[in-house]
């Protein structure tokens, strides 16, 4: 499979790198395993340093990082380097928490003492998309090196740079080489190499086929994942909304990161009462939308990642247009040249079109008009996603129902979702199993010991 960096706004083949033999690859897996053995012994103090030390990095390099991620996968860069900065957040958040989350927990039983004691697993394969280049590899490796662990990433192959760059960052700040390595091989090879009885555990963030493959090898093998995969958020806006800091939202929701985003709001699902004014204003507000060049500062939506997306997109849309959906505004290619999808929203979606059950992943809207609030959470649990949902309400009683019946890995009120290292971040359904990041996140791969003691 190649490996290369190709901008997305030129189709301009950057750089191309060859895969590791698997020699070279057999070279890693067995420094990883040998790493662990010291690095396991490490205190939590010496971790933490180094976690600092990452997040002064990120910090002075940001604008450096920042342009590595939008020349090979197309995000604004103004987006990107707030991606690098919330990177050295989480660097800073884990150096103090983990030492907290991982302390041992004493437990009342029949004995003497009883505690309960987190230890690390071993070698831990990451295997990681090209959305959030840095960031999704950073909230599994600054857990998992903090735990312990030693990482092992297969990252996303059309940004090898990024892998390469986060691997140069953690060597920087003093984590020992195998603890944290970036393998730079093709989709085809994760089966073998998560077959090896070196990899203990492995996550992944990416494509529900790809979770699905990974997840039965793994089982196979008896061997613990983490998966986050797609989504198809919902957004309800209800009557007592505030509808414009609604509509704000919900612009920025749908195309942050060229909508290219697992937990950006994909349905609009609004009340009948107020769809009209919501649709108006949310039309306006796209059409305003700067398409173009990603490191210009005005831009507001660049291209998408690579071809196969921008067909993919498309299909999705003239499908949906063809069963008898509205197209409001957009549904085309802006501009000659480049992956560039104009900002899109599909309205009159009639039952069963695409928006129903599949995950747009580009800058397209599809938005639903219902009667009442029962309505909205039927139409929002319709999907075989459950990663992340909004409901936006000045209701108190109608808050309560949306928080207790939307089935998702989290509701906000009145915000966009987001991640948050302070928080536990995932799905249910098809949208994946586990979490990342929080206190739940660190202890994913680790050995939950019971300890008794008469």
């Amino acid at each position: 499979m190649a490996i290369a960096s190709i901008n997305p706004v030129t189709g301009e083949v950057l750089e191309t790198f060859v895969p590791l033999t698997d020699a070279e690859l057999e070279q890693k897996l067995a420094l990883a395993a040998q790493t662990f053995v010291t690095y396991r012994q490490t205190s939590f103090a010496e971790r933490s340093q180094s976690m600092e030390q990452a997040a002064d990095i990120l910090e002075t390099r940001k604008v450096e990082l920042a342009k590595i991620i939008t020349l090979e996968m197309g995000k604004t860069l103004k987006s990107a380097i707030s991606e690098v900065e919330k990177c050295a957040n989480l660097c800073r958040f884990y150096a103090e928490q983990a030492p907290i989350y991982l302390a041992d927990t004493p437990a009342l039983t029949d004995a003497s003492r009883t505690l309960i004691r987190y230890q690390p697993l071993g070698v831990i394969l990451a295997v990681m998309p090209w959305n959030f280049p840095f960031w999704q590899v950073f909230r599994f490796a600054v857990p998992c090196l903090m735990a312990g662990n030693v990482g092992l990433l297969k990252h996303a192959s059309n940004v090898p740079q990024c892998a390469l760059a986060i691997a140069d960052i953690f060597d920087q700040a003093g984590i020992p080489t195998g603890a944290f390595q970036s393998l730079l091989i093709g989709a085809d090879r994760v089966a073998v190499l998560l077959a090896d009885p070196r990899i203990k555990a492995a996550t992944l963030t990416g494509s529900e086929p790809a979770g699905q493959s990974l997840a039965a090898i793994a089982g196979h093998h008896l061997k613990k994942v983490v998966l986050e995969l797609g989504g198809s958020d919902p957004f309800v806006v209800m009557a007592s909304a505030d509808l414009d800091l609604a509509v704000n939202a919900a612009v920025t929701a749908r195309v942050m990161n060229n909508g290219q985003t697992c937990i950006a709001a994909k349905r609009f699902i609004v009340e009948e009462a107020i769809a009209t004014q919501f649709i108006a204003k949310f039309v306006e507000k796209f059409q305003a939308l700067k398409v173009g060049d990603p490191m210009l500062a005005d831009t507001d939506v660049g291209p998408l990642a690579t071809p196969q997306i921008w067909d993919e997109l498309d299909a999705q849309v003239r499908s949906t247009v063809a069963a008898g959906a509205k197209l409001l505004v957009g549904g085309d290619r802006p501009q000659q040249g480049g992956n560039f999808y104009a900002p899109t929203i599909l309205t009159d979606i009639p039952l069963g079109a695409p928006p129903y059950q599949e995950e747009f992943f580009g800058p397209v809207a599809a938005v639903f008009r219902v009667s009442d609030l029962e309505e909205a959470i039927a139409l929002a649990n319709s999907t075989n996603f459950g990663l992340g949902a909004s409901i936006w309400t000045q209701d108190q009683q109608q808050i309560e129902t949306a928080i207790e019946q939307i089935e998702a890995g989290a509701v906000f009120v009145n915000g966009m979702v987001k991640s948050d290292p302070r928080v536990p971040f995932g799905g249910i359904k098809r949208s994946g199993f586990g979490r990342e990041l929080g206190v739940e996140g660190i202890r994913e791969f680790v050995n939950i010991k019971t300890i008794w003691i008469r």
